[in-house]
């Protein structure tokens, strides 16, 4: 695992315009001009944020023609779902041992 790569990913997706992004091209793949409609930020910023998921390795492009069709990286996905997912039990490791432990009674009679 390259702690510095999983940084990168995580980052990439702190910025709600990419996030943004990442949603609709969980729908499919897509140019950046059907990515760009609807997004309050112009075509030009949705490429520079398509920049960022790409060096981040969470955006693949092909070419087709004069334009670039991007899609999600599956493999960069999941690895984010394996870190997510990890999290997730250890959480619910160490609240089933707070819930299971003895309780104290704090107070002095």
């Amino acid at each position: 695992m390259d702690a510095n790569r999983d940084a990168d990913r995580w980052g990439a997706l702190a910025d709600g315009t990419r996030l943004a992004i990442v949603a609709r091209l969980a729908e499919g793949p897509r140019a950046v001009g059907k990515l760009a409609a609807g997004l309050p930020v112009s075509r030009s910023a949705v490429s520079q944020h398509l920049r960022i998921l790409k060096d981040a390795g969470l955006v693949e492009d092909v070419a087709e023609g004069t334009r670039r069709i991007y899609r999600l990286n599956p493999v960069a996905l999941a690895a984010l779902r394996d870190q997510l997912d990890t999290y997730w039990q250890r959480a619910l490791a160490g609240y089933a041992e707070a819930a299971e432990a003895p309780k104290t009674n704090t107070r002095e009679a």
